[in-house]
């Protein structure tokens, strides 16, 4: 599991059923038991600079078209991770931090 990649994760609270994710640290340290990630929902609310829309491919594995919400960054405990079921590209990955840092008032 590494930066970019997308799996699934079992997240607490409202929540109910697995949904994707992207891993969002650069590195899973083997001593932490914990790891940062970004929800992805199918349920687009198309607002620039806050969700990043993604198309489905054969790279990514999605099965349809989602939003990673940088209004939704998790970090959860390795064991409610799943399987790495895709990754995204390098391109998506800098609109995704530009998304962040928009989010949490990083850049100017």
């Amino acid at each position: 599991m590494k930066r970019g990649d997308i799996v699934t994760v079992a997240v607490p609270g409202d929540f109910s059923k697995p949904h994707p994710a992207v891993v969002l640290q650069q590195r899973i340290y083997p001593e932490t038991e914990y790891v940062t990630v970004a929800l992805i929902t199918s349920d687009l609310l198309r607002t620039p600079y806050v969700r990043v829309s993604v198309e489905p491919d054969e790279h990514n594995g999605l099965r349809e078209s989602s939003e990673i919400m940088a209004d939704n960054v998790q970090t959860l405990r390795v064991h409610r991770v799943g399987a790495v079921i895709g990754s995204l590209d390098q391109a998506t990955m800098e609109r995704v931090e530009r998304a962040l840092l928009m989010f949490f008032g990083l850049a100017r």
